[in-house]
């Protein structure tokens, strides 16, 4: 079970993520070997590296579902062991790599957005027309209004990729996770994502972890980047002090 202390709410430079040592396994792998990180609230922090090295596991440890076999995790005051209370998934947005959508699925743009306001309802209450007003705000805010009776399956990828954002953003949350936001996206729609990405962020006063492969534009939206490589984190710092071609070759080194 999770329990909580409340955060001081006042502090824009108190610290909403604090992971300490941190072990996390699945199955016979270790997916995290003893990981400590910590993200200020507010920040915008990108997390990048070679496929592999435990990206989606640190975003999936944070949302409150890894397998943590040793450390400490804090998140929006929540302390975690296996797993999470429903109050912190509350405030915790995530965005999944972008899937292949059957075009016959019967769900509109609109109806996916509110599955994100099903995390405040729970299951067995209907939306009312607050929450409603809330998904067409968020439909708005990711520029689909214009789409928003148009069924899933017949989207672009950067539709799909708005809506998913959108579905996140209706939940309100205060943490918004992102693995590989971009991912099978043309160039056009990649910047596009990125910019939306940032505009969010700064507009709604979140805290923002993002994998991402996009290093030149992470490093113009990204506050900081954390490099990962086999399951550690190998490096930390601003875009200027990790971006250098040095560290990059050794960071990716051995990737095909």
């Amino acid at each position: 079970m999770a329990s909580r202390t409340p955060p001081d709410r006042t502090s824009q430079n108190d610290v909403v993520i604090r992971i300490r040592d941190a072990v996390v396994s699945y199955r016979e792998d270790v997916a995290l070997k003893g990981v400590s990180l910590s993200v200020k609230r507010g920040e915008l922090v990108g997390i990048i590296g070679p496929n592999g090295a435990g990206k989606t596991t640190l975003l999936t440890l944070i949302n409150g579902l890894g397998r943590l076999l040793r450390g400490e995790v804090e998140v929006l005051g929540y302390s975690l062991n296996n797993g999470c209370s429903a109050s912190l998934r509350k405030l915790v947005g995530y965005v999944p790599q972008l899937p292949n959508i059957d075009p016959r699925m019967p769900i509109n743009a609109r109806e996916v957005v509110m599955i994100g306001r099903y995390g405040r309802l729970g299951l067995l209450r209907r939306p009312t027309s607050d929450d409603w007003e809330i998904v067409d705000k968020m439909l708005e805010l990711v520029g689909m209004s214009h789409l928003a009776s148009r069924p899933i399956g017949h989207l672009s990828g950067g539709e799909q990729q708005r809506v998913a954002i959108a579905r996140a953003l209706a939940q309100e949350p205060e943490i918004l996770l992102l693995d590989e936001p971009t991912a099978s996206l043309d160039r056009r729609a990649r910047v596009s994502i990125m910019s939306l990405v940032e505009e969010i962020h700064r507009s709604r006063c979140l805290t923002t972890l993002m994998v991402t492969h996009e290093l030149k534009t992470a490093a113009a939206v990204c506050d900081r980047l954390v490099l990962m490589k086999e399951g550690r984190i190998w490096a930390q710092g601003k875009p200027s002090e990790v971006l250098q071609e040095e560290i990059l070759d050794l960071l990716f080194a051995g990737e095909s």
